[in-house]
């Protein structure tokens, strides 16, 4: 079956930000997410799972270990496990991306004070 944002399973999270599941399984997960401008996910890191961020539109910072990096639209970037990192939209339009994880990582997320 195809899917899209259109017949995905939707979720809210954070202030006013989308996400889609593309692919959900124990061992795999594909999200496509909507982040509007100004806002940002919460510190966090994961035990086991590797993550991989893909900019679809718009411009994301994604801070990675204490660095930021700036994501364009066709730029991605994966961040292994036990790497605490933290995306944001700092600017004035939508940002969406996709988050590809191996395992699945909301079984494993750990958040961040500061």
């Amino acid at each position: 079956m195809k899917i899209s944002k259109n017949n995905a399973e939707h979720y809210s999270w954070g202030e006013h930000c989308d996400g889609w599941h593309l692919v959900k399984h124990n061992d795999l997960s594909i999200i496509h997410e909507r982040m509007p401008p100004n806002t940002f996910e919460v510190r966090h890191y994961h035990e086991r799972s590797r993550q991989f961020f893909f900019v679809l539109s718009g411009t994301a910072t994604l801070e990675v270990d204490g660095v930021s990096i700036q994501l364009h639209p066709q730029e991605g970037y994966e961040v292994p496990p036990l790497v605490s990192h933290q995306m944001f939209n700092n600017t004035n339009q939508d940002v969406e991306f996709i988050v590809t994880s191996q395992p699945n990582s909301r079984i494993d997320r750990v958040l961040m004070s500061g």
